[in-house]
């Protein structure tokens, strides 16, 4: 899940590639809805390997209402700090 600079908005999507995206999101280079509300904040995820899964649990987010999505963010992260940079971080070492 992403945010923006405020956290009044909450993006729910999946990828393949989580750094590339929140890369992708951060610098701007995906339009409409996240460009819209300046969504660039990554502050949730979770690692599924199985697409399937991974699509299922994307549709079973979207329904929550927003305080569900807030506990779910919080239940890992709160201060809602950007996860992107630990994610960077930890792949800088790994190929280091």
């Amino acid at each position: 899940m992403m945010t923006n600079k405020m956290h009044t908005v909450i993006y729910t999507g999946v990828t393949s590639d989580l750094l590339k995206r929140a890369f992708e999101h951060k610098e701007k280079f995906v339009g409409g809805f996240t460009n819209k509300y300046k969504i660039s904040k990554l502050v949730y995820y979770e690692v599924f390997q199985d697409i399937e899964y991974a699509l299922q649990r994307e549709k079973q987010i979207k329904g929550y209402l927003r305080q569900k999505k807030v506990h779910l963010i919080e239940s890992t992260n709160k201060g809602w700090r950007d996860l992107y940079k630990v994610l960077l971080k930890d792949s800088v070492q790994k190929y280091a």
